[in-house]
């Protein structure tokens, strides 16, 4: 039966160079700067220094990841991406929604929608007064990943 099936569905025959094309993409992981984020320039460039400075010093154990779509910041796992958009940086923090104390309301339950990023919590920054309310937050993703590990 196995002798039918292939006389019927035959292999593609593809050419070495096509062949190439393929196999190069698949060795090649793209690698991303911030320049590839449209978005991530002026004002929005500037409160993600900031706020990319406040991340890296929450542990050394903390790294920063660019991927496509968003910038992770990791220690065991993603516990916040930053997704730049025109004018503002949304975060995705890796922690349930019922977990984070937002005496605020700033966060938003995302786990039932798709979004880029990791994580059931969404929460925007759009300027530099934002940034010790979004710091809490961001340490309280943080300290969770700590916690489960």
């Amino acid at each position: 039966m196995a002798e039918k099936a292939k006389e019927i569905w035959r292999f593609p025959l593809l050419s070495p160079e096509t062949l190439e094309v393929y196999r190069s993409a698949e060795r090649d992981p793209a690698e991303y700067t911030l320049e590839h984020y449209e978005y991530l320039k002026g004002d929005i460039l500037t409160l993600f220094q900031a706020l990319r400075r406040r991340i890296m010093n929450i542990d050394p154990s903390v790294k920063e990841e660019l991927k496509k779509l968003y910038i992770a910041f990791k220690a065991y796992t993603n516990f916040v991406d930053v997704v730049p958009q025109k004018s503002r940086l949304r975060l995705s923090l890796n922690v349930a929604f019922a977990d984070i104390l937002d005496p605020k309301g700033l966060c938003k339950d995302v786990s039932n929608l798709g979004r880029w990023g990791n994580g059931d919590v969404e929460v925007g920054i759009s300027n530099m007064n934002e940034l010790d309310d979004i710091m809490e937050l961001i340490q309280q993703a943080f300290d969770k990943q700590m916690e489960a590990n």
